[in-house]
């Protein structure tokens, strides 16, 4: 063509074609690359973005709950168990975008049926729920709705004609605690997650619960959707050692003494804590263990629950406040809580002595109302002095001259090695959550003075738990045998098979079968002739040690009284230890409260474990009016002459710890300073 320019194409080298085949390689291996990875993906997590994609076009992965393992006692009774409940959940999207002819119509029979069937609903709410978040597919608007409540609406959806959609329901459990406050301090509780706290519950809470399950959707090979369901696998059983026969008779008495004594000289409770551990000595198993205060176990977090805390006090609290005061009440005062143990210490004493060979038991004493160690004097609570006592006798009469006297004979690295042999200052190893480690509340042998020796025979100026006592105090009983106390007896599964049984654990001998015999002796004379007459109960051969001590500061009035028992004393099935703090009353150095509070329980107990009965003439009849408890210092008639409690003379130089006077032993059942 005229006047145009014709450009000619070159002819393609062989240098172009070799980058072109390179070209066209790269994307070849490019290409199988991305299959390769697209396999392994769809391979190792094709569930997984399965799972997206279907969750956007609707489809959900669901919880399967596992059921938490029930605790039972030891004949059976449920004390804490989970029980299937539901949530409602509203899928506003769902209904929202039904088909604009059936839209109205489906959203009215929905919300009408809702309002009408729950409890807590009503329409105008469910309507503002559509309106306000249309495009929520998970509203939660009910929960922990029983089955019974459920069941008949889920009957109601499954007709078609009824147009309800949107609506289904979440599994889920909640704990649930038939007794109420029960064992509270024992058992603890749950909060939400299946997370135990305090006590059994948060103890062995791996073993209670089970292991969570799933139901997802997902596309087969012809693109329908199938469901795939891995179930849950529930929790096991846990067997108590509890008794709950025992605990609410023991609960019952405890319950009752509160309440005698909630008008007290200060207002609120009845004492500061009341506490009471039965065990068989045998086994080391605890049968019943009570800490007062309780507290709802199905609400726990309710501080006015038996008038712990008035309306008005709960809401002058502050949030710190209240949750250090429901922390008090959680506590369990049977492991968590020291003091000094007063004069049921001396039994320890007296086993250490005959033990170790430092004493033989036909030792005499002369108890002219006190010692003088290091030129310090130490009063005999008797302070008219208890005269001759053989060594039977000064137990059985709680004479503190008399254990001073054994504590020179027994000398300090002797009392310091029994005082670890018996377990004070360690950990028992109870199966529970929060028990105290004492390790350094008492004295060592390089640290333990004259003085110091001398007060601690008689259970003052160190201090222990009241399951230490109860695991040495066994031990003295039952022929020398230290068990590890136990509250769990065995683990089942959720079909009732035993997966695995607690047997009683043996840690060692402590003391000699004959030594254990002459404490049996001593406490059965503190029941028959000593300081705690009112022990006794018709029928049942009963010994046992009263306890008082003064606490710090001292001179302040504020004392805890024991006693702790056994029976039968020959070969004795049920031991029982009872801890009053801080009585609500004017004098709180009356021993007698413990006593008589023991005293119920074993009257019912006893009979109801079946324990050995035998002919106990001059028994006192069961006491239930705290009216006939006397709140005295001396009652006359019982075996001691009248004097002064703790009250030194002017001008004699008495014991002295910290500025405060530190002498201070038991008070005997008739109120008299016993010890």
């Amino acid at each position: 063509m005229a006047g145009k320019r014709i450009r000619k194409l070159k002819k393609m080298t062989g240098k172009m074609q070799g980058k072109l085949i390179l070209m066209f390689a790269l994307i070849l291996i490019a290409l199988i690359a991305l299959n390769i990875r697209l396999l392994y993906i769809n391979a190792a997590s094709g569930d997984k973005y399965t799972k997206k994609v279907l969750s956007q076009k609707g489809y959900r992965s669901e919880t399967i709950p596992f059921r938490r393992g029930a605790i039972k006692d030891i004949n059976g009774e449920v004390l804490a168990i989970s029980e299937k409940v539901y949530y409602v959940i509203l899928d506003c999207k769902v209904l929202n975008e039904v088909n604009e002819k059936k839209r109205d119509q489906v959203q009215q029979a929905t919300v009408k049926a809702l309002a009408e069937h729950f409890d807590g609903l009503d329409e105008a709410t469910l309507w503002g729920y559509l309106k306000d978040k249309p495009d929520s597919s998970y509203l939660r608007i009910l929960k922990e709705v029983p089955y019974d409540v459920v069941q008949p609406f889920k009957e109601l959806m499954e007709d078609k004609k009824n147009n309800i959609q949107g609506v289904w329901f979440e599994e889920t459990y909640i704990r649930n605690y038939p007794g109420g406050h029960l064992a509270s301090n024992l058992l603890g509780f749950t909060l939400s997650g299946d997370v135990g706290n305090w006590g059994v519950e948060e103890y062995y809470n791996d073993v209670l619960n089970g292991i969570s399950g799933r139901t997802y959707g997902y596309l087969n090979g012809d693109s329908n959707l199938e469901t795939v369901t891995k179930a849950a696998v529930d929790g096991n059983n846990l067997v108590l050692n509890i008794n709950a026969g025992v605990q609410k008779i023991v609960e019952k008495y405890v319950t009752d003494f509160n309440e005698s004594y909630r008008n007290g000289v200060n207002p609120g409770l009845g004492s500061k804590h009341t506490a009471v551990i039965v065990a068989n000595p045998k086994t080391g198993a605890i049968l019943a263990q009570c800490s007062y205060p309780y507290y709802d176990l199905n609400d726990p977090r309710n501080l006015s629950y038996i008038g712990a805390y008035t309306d008005a006090e709960i809401q002058a609290m502050s949030e710190e406040d209240k949750l250090k005061n429901m922390s008090g009440i959680w506590r369990n005062f049977c492991i968590s809580d020291t003091y000094e143990p007063g004069s049921t210490f001396k039994l320890f004493t007296s086993a250490m002595g005959l033990e170790s060979g430092k004493l033989t038991g036909h030792e005499k004493f002369y108890c002219d109302g006190y010692e003088i160690v290091d030129g310090t004097r130490v009063r005999c609570s008797h302070t008219g002095g208890h005269g001759s006592l053989d060594f039977t006798g000064a137990i059985a009469n709680s004479c503190n001259d008399a254990l001073m006297q054994m504590s020179y004979k027994i000398g300090v690295d002797t009392f310091t090695k029994y005082q670890a042999d018996f377990g004070f200052g360690k950990k028992t190893g109870i199966d529970l959550k929060g028990e105290v480690n004492a390790a350094g509340l008492l004295f060592t042998k390089d640290n333990m003075q004259a003085i110091d020796l001398a007060v601690n025979s008689f259970g003052q100026n160190f201090n222990v738990t009241m399951t230490q006592m109860m695991a040495g105090f066994c031990a003295l009983v039952n022929g020398g045998y230290y068990y590890q106390p136990q509250v769990a007896a065995r683990i089942e599964s959720p079909d009732g098979e035993v997966l695995e049984t607690f047997r009683p654990k043996l840690l060692k001998q402590i003391v000699s079968a004959e030594t254990s015999k002459m404490i049996r002796e001593q406490i059965r004379a503190v029941v028959e002739s000593g300081t705690a007459i009112s022990a006794r109960v018709p029928g049942y051969d009963v010994g046992g040690k009263t306890g008082t001590a003064e606490k710090f500061p001292r001179g302040q009035g504020t004392y805890l009284v024991s006693f702790i028992g056994c029976a039968p004393v020959d070969d004795p099935e049920i031991a029982i230890y009872v801890v009053i703090d801080e009585p609500n009353v004017e004098n709180q150095a009356n021993s007698k409260l413990a006593i008589v509070l023991c005293q119920n329980i074993m009257a019912e107990v006893l009979p109801y474990c079946n324990v050995t009965r035998i002919d106990s003439p001059e028994a006192t009849e069961t006491p239930t009016d705290w009216s006939v408890v006397p709140d005295e210092s001396w009652n006359p008639g019982e075996g001691f002459a009248e004097g002064e409690i703790n009250t030194p003379d002017s001008g004699e130089s008495d014991y002295y710890t910290n500025g405060d006077t530190a002498y201070a032993g038991d008070n005997g059942e008739n109120g008299t300073a016993e010890d």
